[in-house]
């Protein structure tokens, strides 16, 4: 494991390889160039490291030839630990089994050139965009039509229904999102979208698109947590002022 000079602005990356010499060598050039770099070994020994949450990264560099658990076997059950884009590296053309299951593939030998240019676009940062707080919280138009059809009580127990399944969610989402399951962070994303959509909560709308859209590059996903809680709480404000007791 190197930590030496890391930049916390640069991904976290881990470099699967059973050769020590490459896996040196990777870690090396990776580590002087700001990053943060975990290795493993083989295919088990990065599982172990994920689901210890030894290592988190948003970035894993592995060998396509590795013993025991390999191939796309071994990136199937990475992705079920992590939600960082998965680059095969070989010295020859990988089987297209494994190209369809890793996000890209490098050849070896590589210089740091081709290594940067295949990380530039996984800085934690530009993962995802900036909410835009000023966009408006409830949908005015779709609000007038619930009024016209239902009294003013049975659109503020909708509404209510609404905040309180966000607040069911948020807490499936930090648990999907903690232990890297994509799959139910998308389905969590499409639930918000959907439901959210349907009654006007525009900015939880929006969030829930963006995760369904981007359930694989959450390296911001406490901005991502904490900006779903405060639509929420946008939300909730917005209703009691349009709602007052």
């Amino acid at each position: 494991m190197f930590r030496i000079g890391a930049n916390r602005e640069l991904p976290i990356i881990m470099a699967i390889d059973d050769d020590m010499v490459s896996r040196e060598v990777v870690a090396t050039l990776l580590t002087l160039n700001g990053y943060t770099v975990h290795t493993a070994i083989d295919g088990e020994d990065a599982l172990q490291q994920l689901k210890s949450g030894v290592c988190v990264p948003q970035v894993i560099l592995m060998d396509a030839q590795l013993p025991g658990l390999r191939g796309s076997e071994l990136i199937e059950q990475l992705r079920q630990h992590t939600t960082a884009y998965i680059y095969a590296v070989s010295g020859s053309q990988p089987s297209q089994e494994v190209l369809a299951a890793a996000n890209g593939f490098l050849m070896k030998p590589f210089d740091v050139a081709a290594l940067k240019k295949l990380l530039e676009g996984h800085i934690p940062q530009s993962s995802m965009p900036t909410p835009d707080h000023s966009e408006a919280v409830l949908n005015p138009k779709t609000l007038a039509q619930f009024r016209q059809l239902m009294p003013e009580p049975m659109v503020r127990e909708v509404y209510s229904a609404v905040t309180a399944d966000l607040r069911k969610r948020h807490v499936s989402l930090a648990e999907a999102i903690a232990r890297g399951d994509t799959a139910e962070v998308r389905r969590i994303g499409h639930a918000i979208k959907g439901g959210c959509g349907m009654a006007g909560a525009l900015q939880a709308a929006r969030l829930g698109a963006m995760l369904e859209a981007e359930s694989d590059q959450l390296y911001n996903s406490e901005k991502v947590l904490r900006d779903l809680n405060a639509a929420v709480q946008n939300l909730e404000r917005m209703l009691d002022a349009e709602f007052p007791s």
